[in-house]
């Protein structure tokens, strides 16, 4: 899954840089207002591109983890609904 969001990333990025290069380079010695427009579109990109590269996947679990601390483990444990078994003391 990281390897795939890094790959959109990277494309986005370069799609965007690409977009300002031939805006700026090509497209202004025919047309400024397409050039422009060329411009205001890789504007939106790289905000698109860090949300889709930080999104997290379904496969992605981070927020049921246990901390290591089992007092505040079983606490938050007991708020979400999931009750851990008792762990037996008898020796």
């Amino acid at each position: 899954m990281y390897a795939r969001r890094r790959r959109w990333y990277f494309a986005m990025m370069g799609s965007c840089i690409g977009l300002f290069v031939l805006a700026w380079a090509v497209v202004r010695l025919w047309s400024v207002p397409a050039a422009v427009a060329m411009c205001l579109v890789a504007m939106v990109i790289p905000p698109v591109a860090a949300i889709m590269a930080n999104r997290r996947g379904p496969d992605d679990r981070w927020w049921d983890d246990p901390s290591g601390d089992p007092k505040s483990d079983e606490w938050w444990d007991e708020l979400d609904g999931k009750r851990r078994r008792p762990e037996s003391h008898d020796q």
